[in-house]
C-alpha cells in the first residue's frame, strides 16, 4: 500500500513540475519575444567625390551598420555625386545612396531606367549650394560670372544640375557665357588657390570639409545667391525647381571666409535612396542605424546632425520602401 502511494506521489510532483515548466516558459515568451534574424548578405552603398560630404557621411554610416548588421558585409564605392548615384541604384550597380531631391524629380522626369524602381528611406540634411571666389576677387554677384573659368561639378554630380539651373536663371548659358570645368570638390579648391580658375560652385551640407580647409590656408568669400534669383529659377517652371528653397549659410559655417556674414543661397534636401528590389529587413535596419547613428555621425560630419525622425519620413518625390515604413511605425508615439 504504502510503495503505491508512493509512485502516485512522486507522478503528481512530476506532472506538477512539467506544469511549472509550461508556465515558465510561456512566461519567458511573454517577457522576451523571439527576435527575428538578423539580415545577412552583402550591400553596395555608392556615396560620392572624395572628400565630400556624402564620401564621410558613406564612411561613418558604414560603421555603424557593421555594429548593428553584424551579418551584413558594406562595400562603399565613389562617385561623381547624385545623378551617378542615382543610375547605379535604378540599375543594381548598388543598394542604397544618397541623393539630392531635385536630382531624383529629375532622373524620374526624364523617364531614365528603372526609374519607377527607385524608393525613399529617409530624407537626411539639406545641401546648401555655395559659390565660392577668392576674397577681392570683382565677383560679386551671378553676373558678374560672365567670361569667367568657373568650376560647375563633374557631369553626373548634383552640383552640376543646379550650377546650370541657376546659371540659364541668371540668363548665362552655361557652355557660351562662361568657361565651364567639370571638376569635382575634389579638385576645385586647389584649382581656385592657384588661380587657374575664378570661381566654383558646391552642393553639399554645411561645413563641407573641403572648403573649410581651403578657407584656412587661402583667403575665399561666398558669392551670395539672393532671393530674386531663386524667384527666377522657381519661375522657369520645371517640376524639379520646387525642390529649392531660400537659404542662409551661417556667419558661423565657414569662420575663415570673408566676410564673415550670413550668405542667402538655395538649398535642397538630400534623400537615402534604394530601390524596390531590396529586402524589408535589410531596408528596415539600414534605416533605423541612420536614425540611431544621428549624433554619432554629427560629431564628424555635422550636417548628419540634422536628421530628423520627425522628417525624416518625407521622402518626396519617391515613395517610402515598405522596409523604412516598417520603421517608422515601430518607433511612432
Amino acid at each position: 500500500m504504502f510503495p503505491a502511494l508512493s509512485h502516485i506521489s512522486r507522478r503528481r510532483a512530476l506532472q506538477g513540475a512539467a506544469a511549472a515548466l509550461a508556465v515558465f516558459g510561456l512566461l519567458l515568451w511573454w517577457l522576451l519575444p523571439i527576435r527575428e534574424q538578423s539580415p545577412r548578405g552583402a550591400i553596395t552603398f555608392s556615396t560620392g567625390t572624395q572628400s565630400g560630404v556624402y564620401e564621410r557621411y558613406g564612411v561613418l554610416l558604414k560603421q555603424a551598420l557593421a555594429r548593428d548588421l553584424p551579418d551584413v558585409k558594406i562595400d562603399l564605392r565613389n562617385s561623381q555625386g547624385s545623378q551617378e548615384n542615382l543610375k547605379r541604384v535604378a540599375t543594381g550597380e548598388a543598394d542604397f545612396t544618397i541623393a539630392t531631391a531635385d536630382a531624383v524629380a529629375k532622373y524620374i522626369r526624364d523617364g531614365k531606367q528603372d526609374a519607377g524602381r527607385l524608393r525613399g528611406c529617409a530624407r537626411l540634411y539639406d545641401d546648401y549650394t555655395q559659390l565660392i571666389v577668392p576674397d577681392g576677387s570683382p565677383i560679386a554677384s551671378f553676373g558678374d560670372l560672365r567670361g569667367k573659368k568657373v568650376g560647375v561639378g563633374q557631369p553626373e554630380s548634383g552640383v552640376r544640375i543646379i550650377a546650370e539651373r541657376l546659371l540659364d536663371a541668371a540668363g548665362l548659358d552655361p557652355e557660351k557665357d562662361i568657361d565651364a570645368v567639370q571638376q569635382g570638390i575634389n579638385t576645385v579648391p586647389g584649382l581656385l588657390e592657384k588661380r587657374e580658375i575664378d570661381a566654383f560652385f558646391w552642393s553639399g551640407g554645411l561645413p563641407t570639409n573641403a572648403i573649410e580647409k581651403l578657407s584656412k590656408r587661402f583667403p575665399i568669400r561666398l558669392v551670395p545667391l539672393e532671393k530674386q534669383l531663386i524667384d527666377k529659377l522657381h519661375a522657369t517652371g520645371a517640376a524639379a525647381t520646387s525642390y529649392y528653397r531660400s537659404a542662409v549659410i551661417p556667419a558661423d559655417a565657414y569662420l575663415n571666409a570673408q566676410p564673415s556674414q550670413p550668405v542667402p543661397t538655395v538649398a535642397v534636401a538630400n534623400l537615402l535612396v534604394t530601390t524596390d528590389r531590396i529586402d524589408t529587413a535589410l531596408t528596415e535596419g539600414v534605416t533605423r542605424t541612420v536614425i540611431r547613428s544621428r549624433d554619432h555621425i554629427g560629431k564628424s560630419v555635422h550636417p548628419a546632425q540634422l536628421v530628423d525622425l520627425r522628417t525624416a519620413v518625407y521622402t518626396d518625390p519617391l515613395l517610402l520602401h515598405e522596409g523604412a515604413r516598417r520603421y517608422y511605425r515601430s518607433v511612432k508615439p
